[in-house]
């Protein structure tokens, strides 16, 4: 027998005390037979996290509401005066390390909440399949008048785009350290640490769904053979339902890239469930105009087109039953059977099978499209959601990116919770569901507040902090001398000299000024406002705010 971690002892005890089945994955664990095909990579390990962090709230977003309160008075048992929600499911933004976010909602006090809604039904993820992806990405932030450089909070560079109209820029948005972090972590050793990432990540994405939800997995060809080979080994083989094939544009690759391969044009979603139990809606395609043109009306039918469908098998209740609804078409010629008529409004469309050639990548032009480099048609996550949900089901995506997922899950009256480790994947997102939330109260429909976490309650003031039994005078003092060993530490890091005579400002670097925001709270609105003051005082136009976290939709009230 095979050694066990602890975790997956326990995990044995409870499908045995439950007198369920165990999951595959035991039949190698516990038994010496050999595996017919495993996958191998450095470093396979069956432990998983399991730890246990806070969520800390910093906001909470109902902004149309709290625009206008006074309409939410027939709301007031859901809603207080300032339109927050009172009590009910409140949708989840979470920014932070997916894994330790997993091991959390799992593990943690949330998934109580969870479980009251029903568990986790669904789960999408997108996960970064681009070997060599660094994080960095163009955005381009268009508009009159041109973008002021004045405030940079993430290092970003900015160079105006001269070629297009309207002040627009091109920002080259960098990675965060948390970024740097993750993807030295996912392509540090190539394959092998992609692997190693996406196996853990799944385990615990497989515990916390519900036992009869489902997932998908999109990728491409750079690492779509070793997906289904990890997803076979977690949810079993038995789970898988399909390998979707989705056809991104209608034409793709270059007229180089055409004449010595066939082009690439496809992503590939893996489909699988939890246990053989799970949640299905077929789903249904527009017909061809070819297949519409086989009904007719020859006989001027109040019930409109139809067309003439052979009676094969049948019992004689629906023989009487497609008689009484005036259906049934008498045999034609000696030897000929019945047939019936199959009307074109009784047609649900052509259902959808497993390739999918009917969803482009969203139009540069189109409404939803908000200029993230990795975002995916709302129709995609659409037909996933309606296909393996129901309403008032929760879903999740843990790679959430542009906030797809919960841009269609809030319009078609899903529950949803989105993490990323980007924070501009978090302020895009935010921005969109504002959006969303707008248009759904504009058009009269339901829509739920939502909230963004942090992931740890980071107590940097533990760094700085001012021994408790000093006197007041003393703790003054002491603070004082770490706050300034504080500046020096972040000047130092940041190659920069020190500078004095400024109210806002600490440190100077190649003509720039830095402003070091606070240890322990984020840059405000408020904090840049003052070195914007301070700027027009001095006719300062180059500067630099370093923070370790700042407000969220800050930097569009700030350029606005």
């Amino acid at each position: 027998m095979l050694k066990l971690s602890d975790q997956e002892k326990q995990e044995v005890i409870r499908y045995l005390e439950a007198d369920k089945s165990l999951p595959e994955k035991y039949r190698f664990l516990l038994f010496e037979d050999k595996r017919e095909v495993e996958l191998v990579w450095n470093g396979k390990t069956n432990e998983v996290c399991n730890i246990v962090l806070p969520f800390q709230t910093i906001e909470h977003v109902d902004e149309p509401r709290t625009e206008k309160p006074e309409d939410t008075k027939a709301q007031m048992a859901l809603f207080d005066a300032r339109g927050r929600q009172l009590r009910g499911w409140t949708n989840k933004l979470i920014w932070g390390d997916n894994k330790l976010i997993l091991s959390s909602l799992k593990n943690g006090p949330l998934r109580e909440e969870i479980e009251q809604q029903g568990g986790l039904k669904l789960i999408y993820i997108d996960p970064p399949f681009d070997v060599g992806a660094d994080f960095s990405m163009d955005i381009e932030v268009g508009g009159n008048p041109p973008v002021s450089p004045l405030v940079r909070g993430d290092g970003s560079d900015s160079s105006p785009d001269k070629g297009r109209p309207g002040g627009v820029e091109t920002f080259t948005k960098k990675p965060n350290i948390l970024e740097e972090i993750a993807y030295r972590d996912t392509w540090g050793k190539g394959a092998d640490s992609f692997i190693a990432m996406i196996y853990e990540r799944l385990v615990l994405m497989r515990d916390l769904l519900a036992e009869d939800g489902s997932i998908y997995v999109h990728c491409d060809w750079r690492v779509n053979a070793y997906i289904r080979l990890v997803m076979n080994e977690v949810f079993g083989s038995s789970c898988f339902l399909n390998q979707i094939a989705w056809k991104r544009t209608p034409f793709a690759g270059s007229s180089k890239a055409r004449a010595t391969k066939y082009p690439t044009n496809h992503d590939s979603l893996f489909f699988f469930s939890k246990t053989e139990r799970f949640n299905f809606n077929q789903q249904f395609a527009p017909h061809s105009e070819e297949y519409l043109e086989r009904f007719k009306n020859p006989d001027n039918d109040c019930n409109g087109p139809w067309q003439s469908v052979a009676l094969k098998t049948y019992s004689q209740e629906t023989f009487d039953r497609l008689k009484a609804e005036g259906k049934l078409i008498p045999p034609q010629r000696p030897g000929a059977g019945w047939r019936y008529k199959w009307y074109l409004h009784e047609t649900k469309g052509k259902q959808v099978e497993d390739i999918w050639i009917d969803i482009n990548l969203t139009n540069p032009m189109a409404g939803e499209r908000i200029g993230y480099p990795t975002q995916k048609p709302e129709a995609l996550l659409e037909r996933i959601i309606n296909a393996s949900s129901n309403k008032g089901d929760l879903v999740a995506d843990f790679f959430c990116g542009s906030g797809t997922l919960a841009a269609v899950a809030e319009k078609l009256g899903r529950k949803w919770i989105c993490t990323d480790l980007g924070k501009f994947a978090i302020h895009t997102t935010r921005k969109r569901m504002i959006g969303v939330q707008r248009q759904l109260k504009a058009d009269g429909k339901d829509y739920r507040a939502f909230e963004i976490l942090n992931l740890g309650k980071y107590e940097r003031q533990h760094y700085i902090g001012v021994n408790p039994n000093l006197r007041e005078a003393e703790q003054q003092k002491q603070s004082i001398k770490k706050e300034k060993a504080f500046i020096d530490l972040i000047l130092r890091a940041y190659a920069a000299e020190k500078t004095e005579g400024f109210t806002n400002f600490q440190g100077k670097k190649v003509g720039r000024l830095i402003a070091i925001g606070p240890v322990n709270l984020p840059v405000t609105r408020l904090f840049v406002e003052g070195i914007i003051l301070e700027c027009r005082k001095h006719q300062i136009t180059r500067v630099d705010v370093l923070g370790f976290e700042f407000e969220m939709g800050l930097f569009p009230n700030v350029l606005d």
